[in-house]
């Protein structure tokens, strides 16, 4: 094996981590091709293919059910972890292929892709997506009436385009000045001027993509389980009516939504958590060889996420449901002409 393969080898484990990667003295290390890295390369694949496929058919399921009207916030999510899971898959393909870089071409393919910058811009507005979701699952069921009157469509759409030039804005302001080509291998995020920027960076995905996220979760999820609770309370007080039957069932619908949310969040935080924890571990020492059969597994239960999303969905949201359902039955859509003619 070559000395530069050696080299990446050694540096692979932290290139590959939650866009936040390290500097140091390079030490060169001997590793097999086919150790666990290949494996994990393979593993990561397989899960952008299945994420692709399972996102793909649940967007589908969303538009077909017209919930893309109602939920709008939920398909921009579904499409986001599409587009993560779309470019996993071509990250660890161009990975596997061990491409040799050379010029503007290897420079920019080793920035954009070989980096999982563009996947990790996905990732980012992934979490920021959702905390915007729980905000306005927030505001729509305890304070229904300020929502009715005040919310619009454009501050729903405005958060959404926020949401993709914050993280756009924060991975490309760092891959550029820490990711470089040397002797033809990528090493992305790894060219740091001091230690003390390199944790700063950390410190702040780590604050920005996850404290944060699971601070506004913990917040607006309590107060809104306290709302219905309290609705609940109040509507079982009052006579049956054709009104509260109708009330009933939007707070019917407002609640599945709000379950799917929340049962989405903790996804999100017990799929992340040991990824960040790994990653502290690799700042305080960036070398741990004995953590490397740890960390990858950690990372492939952060990719899984992607997947685990459209499931919950699909089983969730009845709509969403029945058209899947229809979909692998291969059973035709109901006509509303032949309906109306029989």
């Amino acid at each position: 094996m070559t000395e530069e393969n050696s080299i990446a080898s050694q540096l692979s484990v932290a290139m590959t981590s939650t866009g936040m990667t390290f500097t140091g003295e390079i030490t060169v290390t001997p590793s097999s091709p086919r150790g666990i890295e290949y494996y994990f390369q393979i593993a990561a694949m397989v899960i952008g293919v299945i994420g692709t496929a399972a996102n793909a058919l649940v967007l589908y399921a969303l538009i077909a059910s017209k919930q893309h009207k109602k939920n709008v916030l939920i398909v921009h999510q579904n499409a986001i972890d599409l587009f993560t899971s779309v470019f996993i898959t071509v990250t660890y393909v161009a990975k596997l292929c061990n491409i040799r870089l050379t010029g503007s071409v290897g420079y920019w393919l080793c920035t954009t892709i070989l980096s999982e910058c563009i996947s990790w811009c996905g990732t980012n507005a992934s979490a920021l997506n959702l905390a915007i979701i729980t905000v306005e699952r927030y505001l729509k069921v305890v304070y229904p009436a300020w929502c009715q009157n005040k919310l619009r469509s454009w501050m729903l759409y405005s958060a959404m385009a926020m949401a993709w030039i914050i993280t756009v804005i924060n991975n490309i302001a760092m891959v550029f000045p820490t990711s470089g080509v040397i002797d033809r291998v990528c090493y992305a995020y790894a060219i740091w001027k001091n230690q003390m920027a390199r944790i700063s960076y950390f410190v702040w995905n780590f604050l920005a993509f996850y404290i944060i996220i699971l601070i506004i979760f913990m917040f607006c999820y309590w107060r809104i389980l306290l709302a219905i609770r309290r609705q609940a309370r109040v509507m079982a007080s009052h006579a049956a009516s054709a009104s509260n039957a109708a009330h009933n069932k939007y707070n019917q619908i407002q609640s599945n939504v709000t379950k799917t949310m929340i049962f989405v969040s903790t996804c999100y935080a017990i799929s992340w958590l040991p990824s960040y924890t790994v990653y502290m571990i690799f700042i305080i020492h960036p070398y741990p060889v004995a953590y490397g059969d740890i960390y990858y597994g950690c990372m492939l239960l952060a990719y899984s996420y992607m997947c685990t999303n459209p499931f919950i969905y699909a089983t969730k949201l009845d709509p969403v449901k029945n058209v899947l359902l229809r979909v692998i039955l291969c059973e035709k859509p109901p006509m509303q002409g032949a309906v109306a003619a029989a």
